[in-house]
């Protein structure tokens, strides 16, 4: 992280030349046993090949509205950083209707069909994997990212004092994101690089997109995302903790 980072996907671009090769998203979905551990240079990979797809292919920049209608997941997390890469606007869990691109898992897909414009859905399968058959009306994600371009840059710059995140009905400027997840750091347990914070809550609040995302990228740490988290026992909790080496826990 950088005090010159104004927007999420500047942290991101600072993280990137800090320590390209730590760990920065664990993720666990405890419904299916699924573990994924994506480094600062996978994760920011799959961000540049998803915001080429969003801007080449789906036609957004900035000022478009893009709703997320996604659960806490790695893929999430790409999304909104690709959103910010773009300088489009990410509605998380908003009205599709609404959208300029609507962005679904397999669980929301007939509300997503409110929208007008494009529509993608990712089956939130292991390992990135494809629908076995793709939903009529979207792009399958797993099909359409792979091609995409390893670099990204935006056509228009991205102006963080423009709108980038509605969560919860709240709307937040890219510059806002950064400097409320570093005011909220502390109080989460994340006091800087080596911080590896456990998140079981959803991405449907600011408290959760913090906790589970845009604190670590902010503080130079890095997130261990469970979905399904309540699954788990607190001995087998307890083990996650010890094993993932986590600093930090937000449930």
């Amino acid at each position: 992280m950088n005090s010159t980072d104004r927007t999420p996907a500047d942290l991101l671009r600072s993280a990137l030349a800090a320590d390209p090769g730590r760990p920065l998203v664990t993720f666990y979905d405890d419904a299916t046993g699924e573990r994924v551990e994506l480094s600062v240079a996978t994760f920011a990979n799959w961000v540049a090949k998803t915001a080429n797809l969003l801007q080449g292919d789906l036609g957004a920049g900035p000022g478009d509205r893009v709703t997320l209608l996604l659960p806490a997941h790695w893929q999430t997390a790409v999304w909104l950083l690709a959103c910010s890469s773009v300088g489009a606007l990410a509605d998380v869990d908003g009205d599709a209707a609404a959208a300029d691109v609507v962005v679904s898992g397999p669980d929301t897909l007939d509300a997503a069909r409110a929208c007008g414009g494009e529509r993608v859905a990712l089956a939130l399968r292991p390992l990135g994997g494809r629908f076995p058959q793709p939903p009529a009306g979207f792009a399958d994600y797993a099909v359409e990212v792979p091609s995409q371009g390893d670099r990204f840059a935006p056509f228009a710059p991205v102006d963080p004092e423009e709108p980038a995140l509605i969560v919860a009905g709240r709307e937040f400027t890219g510059a806002e994101v950064v400097e409320r997840a570093r005011d909220e750091a502390t109080g989460l347990g994340l006091t800087g690089p080596g911080s590896r914070i456990l998140s079981g809550l959803g991405y449907d609040t600011w408290e959760g997109l913090n906790a589970g995302l845009y604190g670590a990228l902010a503080t130079g740490g890095s997130v261990v995302l469970c979905r399904n988290l309540g699954a788990l026992d607190e001995e087998a909790l307890a083990k996650r903790i010890e094993s993932e080496r986590v600093t930090a826990v937000a449930r």
